[in-house]
């Protein structure tokens, strides 16, 4: 007999993510519910999916397209939804410490499951959740001292496998993985933050993956939706050259405040700024 607990561990949907994610957007889910509580829309859109915050915090009950020019990322969502089991059988053989931290960081797989199982691992025990790569591609994110709550994650991936059976999971460049959208569907946009907020520096790291011409393209992309009469959500540094490049559809322009978490000390951990462009009035 399967044990009570077991069962809704693999039934639930906790709305949550399974990944820490620099960047990511807890934060805004309740801004982000009270817009799309103003609209009806068919299908649900992300093309920099990241720790994925906002597409579970919806709770889409429509096809949803989800995609990441990171396919380590893509391939650790595709195994959440398709082996989840199988995963987490993997995922707790792994001792939690740091030297099998960079053991396991510099170790190669020709097991996608593995691979997602590895992926997972380093980034729950990882400073901060910070994804990063050196220039030969290999994740160079050093030991941050964590340790993964086994209950916790088994939990959050079972509930994040439900929520998704729904979606189709692509890597892909944000141009390609746009090109889908229809009329009245629902597409939100977090790129990688080219500019630094609240001052005049671009982050050198982010230049080379999204430089200011890859936010030109997005705005340019954005203003097609408009016109095929697609919703859209865009968070993006509070920044004068960002609000220049998408400040010209006459939307809505909304300023929110968050907490950096990025620090290493809470004390300096700063108040920020970022913009939310949207057609949604």
């Amino acid at each position: 007999m399967v044990e009570k607990d077991t069962l809704d561990c693999k039934t639930q949907v906790l709305k949550k993510p399974f990944l820490r994610w620099t960047g990511g957007k807890n934060w805004l889910i309740p801004h982000l519910s009270s817009l799309t509580s103003k609209i009806n829309y068919n299908n649900y859109h992300e093309p920099f999916l990241g720790g994925g915050s906002v597409f579970f915090s919806i709770n889409n009950t429509n096809k949803a397209f989800l995609s990441d020019y990171n396919s380590d990322l893509i391939n650790a969502y595709s195994q959440v939804k398709n082996s989840p089991a199988e995963l987490l059988k993997y995922l707790k053989t792994f001792p939690q410490n740091k030297d099998f931290y960079y053991k396991l960081r510099d170790s190669n797989f020709s097991s996608q499951i593995k691979n997602a199982a590895k992926f997972i691992y380093l980034n729950k025990c990882s400073f901060n959740g910070i994804y990063r790569v050196n220039k030969a591609g290999k994740f160079n994110v050093p030991y941050g001292y964590k340790s993964i709550d086994l209950k916790k994650i088994e939990q959050l991936i079972y509930s994040c496998s439900n929520q998704l059976q729904s979606a189709s999971l692509s890597s892909a460049g944000f141009e390609k993985s746009m090109s889908n959208i229809k009329k009245n569907d629902l597409v939100y946009l977090d790129p990688p933050y080219t500019i630094s907020h609240n001052n005049n520096g671009f982050i050198k790291y982010n230049e080379r993956l999204f430089s200011v011409l890859d936010q030109i393209k997005l705005s340019e992309l954005i203003n097609e939706l408009r016109n095929r009469g697609v919703y859209y959500i865009l968070s993006n540094a509070h920044h004068p050259q960002v609000k220049k490049i998408y400040d010209k559809f006459n939307d809505n322009v909304l300023t929110l405040k968050r907490r950096s978490l990025i620090a290493a000390k809470s004390s300096a951990r700063n108040l920020y700024k970022e913009y939310i462009f949207t057609n949604i009035k």
